[in-house]
This record gives structure tokens, sequence and C-alpha cells, in this order.
């Protein structure tokens, strides 16, 4: 994964300063990322969900609204609308690098305003909110006594999220004039809504106003006990996850193309963090997968060991070669499963192998037949088993070619 550092002209005309994070290879989609209320480009949950989808394939561009984080401007003279713009030019800044947004991504009030600008986005082929209100005068709420103050002098410093904020009458009139009803019936886009219901900041009717106002094509996914930020990062995880595998079905993700000396594609596996062992792995450009290491090996367990993703292509294969036999054969295999355990054996203590030295691997392999079989049909189907690809593979010498990748 690469991170870019971009600026782009916001509503105002003053910079707005932006993170591209690019996926190693080519780019399957494109995602732009709208931050919650008062936050930045890089809270934790904006990071972690960038990065994952990153290695995912997706190249996701977070920025700073006008008057936060490292962009330019006056927060006190942005509101709902500003906000709007803001993601349009983003947007638009997108195209101009070829990399037009398929996908938008909303964060709390962000998720509003990914619902309201999606219609000035054509290029954009689904929405995605995370902990979003269905109306974004939800957050006037959160301004209890401030509020009055504010409509009698103008404007008031409150906090907000425990920082200082400045927020001005034209920034509650534009809020409160600015509905999303009329923007999620009309959105014509497919529609993924993400939400806690332990959510305290955002309710989770809010979710659900979302959810029934849209047409479909829609999906709900609840967030169980995370928090409105997204504060933990097995949840920020758990969000890119989703979003990554729902985006499979809208999105039309390409798959990485054959070559003549790779003809099942390719497998692409990218570290997911430098400090740990979990390994993003997207197989064709089709399927997403993890593989970590055990907890007692300084792993995290979001996903199998190496050795785990080695026995279930021995365990497939063996399924799908017996199947295949018995298919041909036409013999009433009903079912067929197959137990694959891996293990470490020293050399002199394996009879059939055929070195001598150090630690062999060894593969066991229990398979199960259903089905109203005779015993000279069970005994033919365990010597296929030995017929499997993978197992020939395992069972003999391969040639493993490295090499060192041009850097892109």
């Amino acid at each position: 994964m690469k991170v870019e550092k971009l600026e782009f002209t916001g509503h105002t005309g003053e910079k707005l300063a932006a993170r591209l994070d690019r996926p190693d290879g080519e780019v399957r989609a494109v995602a732009l990322f709208a931050h919650c209320f008062t936050c930045t480009k890089d809270l934790a949950a904006a990071r972690r969900i960038a990065a994952r989808l990153s290695a995912l394939g997706f190249a996701v561009l977070r920025f700073d609204f006008t008057g936060l984080g490292h962009s330019e401007g006056e927060f006190a003279n942005t509101n709902f609308s500003s906000n709007v713009e803001d993601l349009v030019l983003a947007a638009r800044e997108l195209e101009e690098i070829d990399l037009a947004p398929d996908l938008l991504i909303g964060h709390s009030l962000g998720g509003a305003a990914v619902l309201k600008a999606a219609a000035e986005i054509a290029s954009a082929r689904a929405v995605v909110t995370i902990a979003a209100p269905a109306s974004p005068a939800h957050v006037l709420s959160h301004i209890g006594a401030d509020l009055d103050t504010i409509r009698e002098k103008g404007e008031a410093e409150v906090e907000l999220g425990g920082r200082p904020f400045v927020l001005t009458k034209q920034f509650i009139e534009d809020i409160e004039e600015s509905g999303l009803a009329q923007s999620i019936a009309e959105l014509d886009r497919a529609l993924l809504v993400l939400h806690g219901p332990r959510d305290r900041i955002v309710g989770i009717e809010n979710a659900s106003k979302i959810f029934l106002a849209a047409k479909h094509p829609k999906s709900f996914i609840t967030l169980d006990d995370a928090d409105h930020l997204i504060s933990k990062a097995e949840d920020a995880e758990y969000v890119a996850e989703v979003i990554g595998a729902w985006s499979q079905r809208y999105l039309k993700l390409p798959t990485l193309k054959p070559t003549a000396d790779a003809p099942e594609g390719v497998v692409r596996v990218s570290e997911a963090d430098p400090k740990g062992f979990r390994q993003d792995i997207v197989v064709d450009g089709r399927y997403q997968l993890a593989a970590d290491e055990p907890a007692d090996f300084g792993g995290t367990e979001a996903g199998p060991s190496p050795y785990q993703f080695l026995s279930t292509g021995l365990g497939a294969c063996t399924a799908m070669t017996i199947r295949m036999y018995a298919r041909r054969k036409e013999w009433p295999l009903s079912h067929v499963s197959v137990d694959i355990s891996h293990d470490k054996r020293h050399a002199e203590d394996c009879a059939e192998c055929e070195t001598q030295d150090g630690k062999v691997d060894v593969f066991r392999r229990s398979v199960r037949l259903e089905g109203d079989l005779s015993d000279e049909q069970r005994q033919r189907l365990l010597e296929i088993a030995d017929k499997c690809p993978v197992h020939k593979t395992l069972h003999s010498s391969s040639v493993i070619e490295t090499e060192l990748a041009d850097e892109e």
C-alpha cells in the first residue's frame, strides 16, 4: 500500500488536504471517504478502513473538510451544504487523475453528506453509510443550551468531542433546511447501511429510517457493540471487510487477468500491519481472504495460518477429485468430507519418506464417504484421493521461482 499526499481546491477556493491510499498493483475500484462531524481524515477509523480497502484493491481518497485538520479555511464559515460541495469537488479531483470514484463512503455526518452528494457524482455506483444520521439536523441535539445563544448572538463557541468550535447562525439554518428524505428516495444506487445498535451519539433508529426510505438494492449490517467513532481496530477492519465483500456484487470488480504461465490468475498477498502477521489476500481479483498466525506466535488469529491454507487446498482438491470420479462412474455417493491435519515428523520416524534428513511435513487425511456404496467402491474412492493434483504436488518436488518485483 502506498499513501500519497494530495491537495485540491475546496468550495471557498482554499486548499484542502487529502490522502490517497493506493493498493499494491492494479486499482480495482475507487472509493471517496467522508469523515465524521468535526473529525479529520486521520481519525483512526478512517485510516484503518482505508488501509484495509487498499489491501483489497481499492484506491481510497480521504480528505479534511474546509477548516478541519490540515485543510485551509475557517470552520465557522462552513456548513452541511459546503461539505457536500467539497465532496463533489473531491470527486472531480479524482476524475482529473483518472480515478473517478465508484464508491462513496461516509461516516456519521459524512454519511449524510455522501447521500446528498451522490446525485452530483455520476461515476459513483454505490454508497455506504457508517453510523449516519437520517437527517443532518441530528447534530443540533448535541449542541444543547448553546443553540439558543447561537440564534440570539449569531455565533457561539461550543464543545464538540472535547474540542472547542465556533458555530454560527448560518450553520444552524443551513443544517435545519438540509433534508435527506428526497435524496435517499432518489439515490438510484446500491446502498449499504452500517450502524451499531449501541451507538450513543447517533441512535440505531437513524439507520432504520435511512434503510426504509431507500429503494432496492439496499443492505443493512449491524456493527454489534461498536461505538460511534468505530474506535476499536477490529470493528474498523470488520467494516472494511464487509464493504469489500458487498462491493463485489455492485461494483463488478475486475479480476486479475490470467496469463499463459498463470492460467488461474494471480493470488495477491499484502501485509496488513508490519507490527503483526496478518496478510490480506485477494484471489484472482474476486475472493477476499485473510491469513494470520495464532496468538501464541504473536498473531491475532484474524485468519487461517499458512499451513492451514495449504491443508485447505489439499482437502478441497481431494473432495473434488473423489466427487468427479463418483459422478463419472454414477456411484451413489451422497456426500464427501475430508479432515486434514498437519504436523512435522522427524525423517527417521517416517517409513515412507524419501529423505532421511531433518523433519518432513505430514498431512493426515481422513475421508468420510456417505451413500449406499459397496466396500469395493469405498476402497476405490479412497485410492482416487491420491490422484488429487494437489496431493501429487505436495508428494513430489515442486519448483518455486522467486523474483524481485519492479517498483511501480
